[in-house]
This record gives C-alpha cells, structure tokens and sequence, in this order.
C-alpha cells in the first residue's frame, strides 16, 4: 500500500503544485518559457500515472466495507454519463483548458456541453472514480480513486480561478452562462441546452467509447464490467 500511497501523492500532489500555486510561475522560469513546461509536466504526469496504474495493480487488497452485490451495478449505471462527458469535454472548446483563450474569442463561448457545465471532462474523471470507488471498497481502490477524484473536483474552482485571471472582464459573461455544478446554469435560467448542441457526433462517442470499456474491462481489470 506504501506505493500506491506514494504514487498517487506523486501524481495529484504534482498537479495541485504545478497548476495551483505559485510553484507554477517559478517552474516556468527554470525551464525556460510555458512550452517547455508544459512538456515537462506532461512528461511527469504520464511517469507517474504509470506508477499509480502499476501500484495498484500490485497493491495488497484490504477490504473497507461489505460487498453488497448492488454496488457493482453502480459503475454499470454511472459509466455511460462519464463517457459522454470524457468525450464532449475533450472535443468541445473549453475556456479552462490550457490554450483556451482562443475558446474565449469564439461567437459563442460556453458552445454545447459547456452549457452543461465548464468541467465536463473533469465531471466524467470525478463520476468514473466515485462509481468505482463504491463499486469496489478496498484500501487500494479508495486511495486510488478517492485521490482521483479529489484532483478533479477540486481542480475545477482551481481552474476557474486561473481563467478568470487570465481572461478579465471576458470571463464574466462566462461564467454567467455556465457553471461548475451541471445543471445549475440551465436551471436558473441563465442558458439553455439541447442534446443536438452538444453533438450527437460526440454523444456517439461517448457510447462507443463506454462498449470498448465494457469490452476491455475483463483485460483492463480483472473482471467482467457487467456483475454476474
């Protein structure tokens, strides 16, 4: 367990330091410039997800609660969500996401899923890791996906903080018309969203996305994604 521990310290502390403090602006003058950093970073970030991936998959299992057959259909019934959201976050023009200045100077600026909310991507990581989480309630599953899921959600104010810094008076109509929490924007009437704005395209692909998972998951993990 010491490992795994480490290894997800390792990859959730370097993204709290890098991206959330001023560490960030000191790193980016000892390599020299915001490109080199960021491929530093990615470089980082890929060594120790590798890590975290390999921990765990040695890590000893230390059961935390019962495993009551319904919590292994809660993956089954979240995943598809998360899919669509991995992939229309991914594809869809973000203001929060490193270069996003250019999604700022876009017609519409908060375009599809953005309407939903500003962290679709990081909604799909938090859904996948409290999903599994539950589904699986050992030591090593609540250090791994417990750590995941701290970064995503509490890189979203994190990122919404920088972006408003970054963008100034722009980020204000912004942040009006979406939100950090789904739905909330819709509901209180400060945007609207259809599902063909997000893009049927992007929907599909989270679908096919959610049947590869579904198909690689005994490969991927161990076991067969649908309980028996």
């Amino acid at each position: 367990m010491t490992d795994l521990v480490l290894a997800v310290l390792a990859f959730v502390g370097g993204h709290v330091l890098f991206a959330g403090t001023p560490l960030r602006a000191t790193m980016v003058e000892l390599v020299g410039g915001e490109a080199r950093f960021r491929g530093v970073f990615s470089l980082y970030s890929a060594v120790t997800l590798i890590w975290v991936v390999l921990a765990y998959a040695h890590a000893p299992f230390y059961p935390i609660w019962p495993d009551p057959h319904w919590t292994r259909w809660v993956p089954v019934a979240v995943m598809p969500f998360a899919c669509i959201l991995l992939v229309a976050g991914l594809s869809t023009p973000n203001v929060t996401a490193v270069g996003g200045e250019r999604a700022a100077e876009l017609s519409d600026p908060v375009p599809g899923i953005m309407k939903l909310t500003r962290h679709p991507f990081l909604w799909g990581v938090a859904l996948w890791a409290v999903a599994h989480a539950i589904a699986n309630g050992d030591m090593a599953s609540l250090t791994l996906f417990g750590g995941m899921a701290i970064l995503a959600l509490g890189g979203m104010p994190s990122l919404d903080a920088k972006t408003a810094r970054r963008l100034g008076a722009a980020w204000g109509p912004i942040a009006m018309r979406s939100s950090i929490v789904p739905f909330v924007a819709i509901i209180n009437g400060r945007t609207g969203l259809s599902l063909g704005e997000i893009g049927w395209g992007r929907i599909a692909g989270g679908i096919a996305l959610y049947v590869l998972l579904a198909v690689a998951h005994p490969w991927l993990a161990g076991k067969p994604i649908f309980p028996l």
